[in-house]
């Protein structure tokens, strides 16, 4: 398989002994692994830790701070990968910082529903946090030189998302039987594994509604109404699915308030493959109703991305008025807006909205111009 250089390597490298640990979310088969394994060969005196290894759970399990020096050897970076599979690993991590600051530590998470619990009260303010998501368009340019290349290119990611094993197939497995894969085998396991989750055939239900909904708002008290189940429910099953890596959810611009939609929101997914997968819907785009959609998902998506780990955050939002007028994309930054529009195809790269819009003017992302915005 070849390499994808990650945009977040930089980054990662400009927060290298800080005195703090260095903390990789994201979800499975993303490529946190094969990116920690070779992010760790540019440096001497390095220790590669799997959690997944019983006795290496037990290794890293609290304990004096001598006794963990001698688990992880007088290494200069030591890399946890899933780290949520350590019991108290949030108080393992302090003892080792406090202790060892001229050590490095990286940690990796494929659960932030178990990672966040463990780290939040021990780790204040002793570490940096990183999103790794699947590879964004602008990681995987590189392997499209001719025209018709990118266009084959999208077509695979609308279609199959973006993971390392969608990108760089197996041999003698199809995109389809890929992406199946990875959604059933990792990232619905993990969501349906979480503790104290109930009635997880309605959860599957409600997150097959919001794959049919990607493009569209979203009411939870019509999910609450229709599965009969309560508002909090609804609230939690999203924030699982949040938790676990498989949507974000992108809220309404209330700036104008009388005009404003403020009720509901949209929920998108951060791949559009694993979106597929879930209602098992493959057909080629020239005959799918939702291609649009499937842009506009792809490249809210990729925006998001791209934002998580900028050291300039912005605000992204949507904006649509009671008489039906919209933005798809309201992005804010240091106070100025800027509005976009995704479609399929457009002639015009600029359209006029009214004085009600949050922006009167907005630029168009289209299939022939995505790339200049990535």
């Amino acid at each position: 398989m070849q390499i994808i250089v990650r945009n977040i390597e930089k980054e990662l490298e400009s927060k290298l002994f800080k005195g703090k640990v260095l903390i990789l979310y994201g979800p499975r088969q993303s490529g946190k692994t094969t990116f920690l394994k070779n992010f760790l060969k540019k440096y001497d005196n390095t220790i590669y830790i799997n959690c997944d290894v019983p006795e290496n759970r037990d290794g890293l399990s609290p304990k004096s701070p001598e006794n963990l020096l001698s688990f992880v050897g007088k290494h200069k970076v030591i890399a946890i990968d899933e780290a949520q599979r350590v019991e108290n690993i949030g108080l393992t991590l302090k003892i080792l910082v406090d202790t060892y600051p001229e050590l490095q530590v990286i940690a990796t998470g494929s659960s932030s529903f178990d990672l966040e619990n463990t780290l939040a009260e021990p780790l204040t303010g002793r570490h940096y946090d990183f999103m790794f998501l699947p590879p964004m368009y602008s990681e995987l340019s590189f392997l499209y030189e001719s025209k018709k290349e990118h266009r084959a290119s999208l077509t695979n990611r609308l279609l199959f998302g973006s993971y390392p094993e969608i990108v760089f197939p197996k041999e003698g497995a199809t995109l389809r039987e890929s992406i199946k894969l990875i959604t059933d085998d990792y990232s619905m396991k993990d969501v349906l594994a979480f503790e104290g989750l109930r009635k997880s055939d309605t959860l599957v239900k409600v997150l097959k509604v919001l794959a049919y909904q990607v493009g569209s708002e979203v009411s939870y008290g019509e999910i609450s109404r229709n599965f009969g189940i309560a508002l909090k429910t609804v609230e939690r099953y999203i924030e699982i699915l949040e938790k676990a890596f498989i949507v974000f959810r992108l809220q309404p611009h209330t700036g104008n308030k009388r005009t404003g939609l403020r009720r509901t929101r949209k929920i998108y997914f951060w791949d559009c493959g694993l979106r597929n997968a879930l209602i098992n819907s493959f057909e080629n785009l020239d005959v799918r109703p939702d291609k649009g959609a499937l842009f506009e998902n792809y490249v809210i998506s990729e925006l998001f991305k791209l934002n998580f780990n900028s050291k300039i955050k912005k605000n992204f939002y949507f904006w649509r008025a009671y008489d039906g007028e919209e933005v798809d994309l309201v992005e804010e930054a240091d106070g100025a807006l800027k509005g976009y529009e995704v479609k399929w195809k457009s002639e015009k790269k600029v359209l006029h909205k009214s004085k009600e819009a949050p922006t009167p003017t907005v630029t168009v992302i289209d299939t022939g111009n995505y790339p200049d915005f990535m």
